[in-house]
């Protein structure tokens, strides 16, 4: 089952799960809700903390759909089409293995997220391939986008690219 967000485009996925005496079958990823193909399959792991993101490829850039096998995360996106009514606004969502909910993020949007569980394997299915030199990163922590990171005194562990990234006031005048 869809549903909407009050972000234009950005959609939650109840994916169907199936248990019995032997475990469970989910579906992941059906074309017919997102209408988007998916060339490009990765997957990260994650240990407790972790803080990734907020990333975004500007020349290259991807949608992405992103579902949690293992684990639970804090997901968070924003907003960062230039001609969206949301522009620079930020969405975030628990994404699960037991509450088996997935997100559809269309291009033109960063992403990150915190690992909550000691264990978390994440998927993505992207639009299209990787792109290493339109990379981008924007602080997670930036003051201007008001995110509430689950973090409450635990300290987090993160990339140094991450760690050193320009503010979303920033990262603006940079890419112009």
């Amino acid at each position: 089952m869809i549903k909407k967000t009050i972000i234009n485009d950005l959609i939650i996925i109840d994916n169907k799960k199936y248990p019995d005496e032997r475990g469970y079958f989910s579906e992941l990823l059906r074309a017919k809700e997102t209408k988007k193909n998916f060339p490009f399959i990765v997957m990260s792991k994650s240990k407790k903390n972790v803080l990734r993101g907020l990333h975004i490829q500007t020349k290259n850039s991807q949608g992405k759909y992103v579902s949690v096998i293992k684990g639970k995360i804090f997901d968070v996106v924003v907003d960062l089409r230039k001609n969206s009514k949301t522009f620079g606004n930020f969405y975030s969502c628990i994404l699960s293995e037991k509450n088996s909910k997935s997100i559809f993020i269309p291009e033109g949007f960063a992403h990150g997220f915190l690992a909550l569980d000691n264990e978390n394997y994440i998927v993505y299915a992207c639009t299209k391939y990787r792109n290493a030199d339109s990379e981008k990163t924007i602080r997670y922590d930036d003051k201007d986008l008001k995110i509430n990171w689950p973090i409450r005194n635990k300290k987090i562990i993160i990339s140094k690219k991450d760690k050193i990234a320009p503010s979303l006031k920033e990262f603006l005048n940079v890419k112009k």
